[in-house]
């Protein structure tokens, strides 16, 4: 084994390395002990620990709250992945254009993904509760003048365009920059054939940023399925339960109900979701990036 082979590696390791342990620390072992856990009865104080086989899996079938909990994920996670994407995109495209002041635009619909979303929802939470009522008075708009927070056909709407309104701007910029790798010379020569603007967007442009889609997509169901800083700081999943992710519930399970080992069955069902959808939408979106 020569010398330069020996290097490559020690810098392998050293740049890896670090990397691999703390992944094997901090992900895989507590993912490992969360599935021994989903299959024994523990509360996470007491030293007994029984192992009881699949009464855990059991009982989340038979758990109404849990399946309220999929459906209020899976609505969310739908409406939030056609938002972003569809607004993101629209966004990116009329930010591409020659705009005067589309660098200001693009720094201020940026600069909420910055924020922290538990900052964002308790913001958001005084806006809605206060100024919002206010407003709908003021202008004579009845729809402003109700809680949305408390009321279970508003508050989905409402933690819906908070989320939006906090991560547009993430999927503007990673439009914006699949947008800009469009080669300006297929566009020119696709205007002196005579294509119009939406057959431009549509058969020229749209077909070269489907990476972007791609990332854009898998991101948006991975942060839908996720779910957790809004929930707690901006409904805190009411009213009644009707806004509480899946993440959520499965916090309030192990450190509020001491249900440590059915929140670890729950935490398990959960993963098995999110990586079924996030594995079929990949696939079939690299399936139409080959086809293009």
């Amino acid at each position: 084994m020569g010398k330069n082979v020996i290097q490559r590696r020690l810098v392998y390791v050293a740049f890896v390395g670090p990397m691999l342990v703390l992944f094997f620390m901090f992900i895989f072992i507590p993912f490992i002990r969360s599935i021994l856990y989903s299959f024994q009865d523990w509360d996470g104080i007491r030293s007994e620990i029984h192992w009881v086989g699949w009464k855990n899996y059991i009982g989340l079938f038979k758990d109404s709250n849990f399946a309220r909990t999929i459906t209020f994920t899976l609505k969310y996670v739908a409406a939030t992945v056609i938002a972003y994407n569809v607004l993101g995109l629209l966004l990116a495209v009329a930010l591409n254009t020659g705009l005067k002041m589309r660098n200001f635009l693009r720094t201020a619909f940026f600069l909420p993904t910055v924020m922290g979303l538990v900052v964002v929802g308790f913001l958001w939470n005084f806006i809605i509760k206060h100024m919002f009522p206010q407003l709908g008075q003021f202008m004579g708009i009845d729809l402003l003048k109700d809680n949305w927070l408390s009321l279970p056909s508003h508050s989905f709407w409402a933690i819906i365009i908070v989320t939006v309104w906090h991560g547009l701007g993430y999927y503007m910029i990673i439009y914006l920059a699949g947008l800009q790798g469009v080669s300006s010379d297929l566009k020119e020569a696709a205007e002196i054939d005579g294509a119009g603007k939406l057959t431009l967007f549509w058969s020229i442009i749209l077909p070269l940023i489907r990476p972007s889609i791609t990332i854009c997509v898998f991101l948006s169901i991975v942060h839908g399925f996720k779910s957790f800083d809004l929930n707690y700081s901006l409904t805190m999943g009411g009213p009644y339960g009707t806004t509480e992710s899946i993440s959520y519930q499965i916090y309030q399970d192990a450190f509020s109900s001491d249900l440590f080992s059915y929140a670890s069955a729950k935490a398990v069902i959960f993963f098995l979701i999110l990586a079924l959808f996030s594995v079929t939408q990949v696939a079939l979106m690299k399936r139409k990036e080959v086809e293009a």
